[in-house]
């Protein structure tokens, strides 16, 4: 999956495969996870969130299941 860099402390870029509804995030040290599940809705709204880490960590990560990519 592509990704695109993220201005963020702590993600390092993002990418989202809309079919399959899995969002892509690797982290600072290289650690990437696919959350799935994502709706476009929040993609979209994690791309234009303030802090890509307060989105991913009070929305995603609460909400969505997840694997090591």
């Amino acid at each position: 999956m592509d990704r695109s860099r993220v201005a963020s402390s702590s993600i390092v870029s993002v990418g989202y495969d809309p079919e399959a509804s899995v969002l892509e995030v690797e982290f600072q040290g290289n650690r990437v996870y696919q959350y799935l599940d994502v709706p476009p809705e929040e993609f979209d709204a994690l791309m234009e969130a303030d802090s890509k880490g307060r989105f991913v960590n009070g929305v995603i990560k609460p909400a969505h299941p997840y694997r090591a990519a």
